[in-house]
């Protein structure tokens, strides 16, 4: 079973996946196996960001666990059993990514895709089994457990749209 582990960049995908990987399950970093494969195909300098040839990367990946995690905000784009998009508010997730120290264009474009739903809508429309994790307030722990209990069939609270940050967006204008 492969389960992929997407979500806007900030949302605790890195985090969650660390707690998974201390209790044994295998973690596979796809932005690490596009590097050593030689996928990523260029740079987008204006958004910092590495262009990776996502459909390569699917072709040839193979992995030897009955069951994986594939972490990357693309992990949904690959041939996956199903998908956990994880989601944080807006707000929250802006203050994640300025504490990083990315520039205020990136932090936006971010933050406006996770307002949108981005990510989810695109998992959604290429995958028949997609659930929602909202990190916002949960450690990352938390959040592992919450992805455990999805997979034991554990998915009320969890259906695609279950987040839904329209409050929020609202308040901007």
């Amino acid at each position: 079973m492969l389960v992929a582990i997407t979500g806007t960049p900030g949302t605790g995908k890195s985090s969650a996946c660390d707690v998974l990987a201390r209790r044994g399950y295998v973690i596979v970093d796809l932005d690490n196996i596009a590097r050593q494969e030689g996928l990523v195909v260029g740079r987008d300098e204006k958004r910092g960001t590495d262009e990776v040839d996502v459909d390569a990367l699917r072709e040839g990946l193979h992995i030897p666990a009955k069951v994986a995690f594939l972490k990357s905000h693309y992990s949904h784009r690959m041939d996956v059993n199903l998908a956990v998009v994880l989601r944080c508010r807006p707000s929250v997730l802006r203050a994640r990514l300025e504490a990083r120290g990315w520039p205020p264009e990136k932090v936006r474009e971010n933050v406006e895709a996770e307002a949108i739903d981005v990510i989810l809508q695109e998992a959604v429309a290429r995958l028949p089994f997609v659930f929602e994790v909202d990190t916002t307030n949960r450690q990352p722990t938390e959040t592992a457990e919450a992805i455990l209990a999805i997979l034991q069939g554990k998915t009320k609270g969890h259906e695609p749209g279950s987040v839904d940050w329209a409050s929020e967006v609202l308040s901007w204008y």
